[in-house]
């Protein structure tokens, strides 16, 4: 095993309100590959739903989470595509803005927290297939996931907008379906792959973003795999916990896709006994999966 590896853990809002499954199989799996996860004491929202109310209120909460990395010397690993999306975004324009960021600056020194703009924002993907990387990965699953197939869904903000530095291509993304082979699994191709699941829109658009997450997971289903593999709670919460109401909307009770965090198919195949993995949680059928590799 590589030296360990150390990076402050940024749950943001979601995973830590309603996606504890995410983090469950994070804390059970990390470890386990020589990830040292760092508690990032005092961490806020990373300011996404604010951005376009008060852009300096944003930067100031995304810049204050990475102060407090900063000041443990750490950089930051998130779970959520959006949270990662607004962090690098809040860093470059810091970097290009002067004046935003002396007054961001300012308004930290209040609480004795001091802004640099060394510290590295990863995703959980990149943490896995780039750094970790996918011969360690194979190393340790020990239950290979032999005979299963599985799609991939990355989620829009992981891969765009690319000028902001993405974990992977946005055109033509492979990571994620790396890191399910290496789990001894197959990961399918289909055309839909980079669709939407519709969270941007549920807020204020409920109906639209539950169609939009209903003709995803039909495609999906049309594909004849066995699940469905994210990694991003917004993501989760539109394809799992949001399937019925999909459904619903499309006058379609014929979907039944089991979706799964990779975290919780890595554990799966390194043996981790499901019950630690925050299964019981997944609202879609996992159920006749787990049945298949448990």
């Amino acid at each position: 095993m590589k030296a360990k590896l150390r990076f402050a853990l940024y749950l943001g809002c979601t995973v830590q309100t309603e996606q504890y499954a995410y983090e469950l199989s994070v804390r059970e799996v990390l470890p386990r590959l020589g990830v040292e996860l760092v508690p990032l004491e005092g961490a806020s929202c990373c300011g996404h739903p604010l951005r376009n109310v008060s852009t300096p209120l944003w930067l100031y909460l995304a810049a204050r989470n990475l102060a407090l990395a900063g000041g443990q010397g750490v950089d930051v690993l998130t779970l959520c595509n959006g949270c990662h999306l607004s962090l690098c975004e809040a860093q470059r324009l810091l970097s290009d803005d002067g004046e935003l960021r002396e007054r961001v600056c300012s308004a930290l020194e209040v609480e004795g927290l001091k802004y640099t703009p060394d510290v590295r924002v990863y995703h959980l993907l990149e943490v896995l297939h780039d750094i970790v990387g996918v011969g360690t990965i194979k190393s340790a699953v020990s239950r290979p996931l032999a005979g299963l197939r599985f799609a991939c869904h990355y989620g829009c903000h992981l891969l765009r907008p690319s000028e902001v530095g993405r974990p992977d291509d946005p055109e033509n993304p492979a990571k994620l379906e790396r890191l399910v082979e290496a789990l001894g699994a197959e990961a399918v191709d289909y055309p839909e792959r980079l669709d939407c699941c519709g969270a941007e829109l549920a807020m204020n658009y409920s109906d639209a973003a539950l169609t939009m997450a209903g003709m995803k997971l039909r495609a999906v289903q049309r594909r004849g795999v066995d699940g469905l593999v994210v990694v991003c709670p917004f993501c989760m919460r539109m394809l799992d916990a949001k399937q019925d109401a999909a459904k619903t909307v499309l006058s379609d009770q014929s979907i039944e896709v089991p979706v799964f965090y990779y975290t919780q198919l890595l554990g799966l195949a390194m043996g981790v006994p499901k019950e630690k993995l925050g299964l019981e949680l997944n609202l879609s059928p996992v159920d006749k999966v787990l049945s298949r590799m448990c």
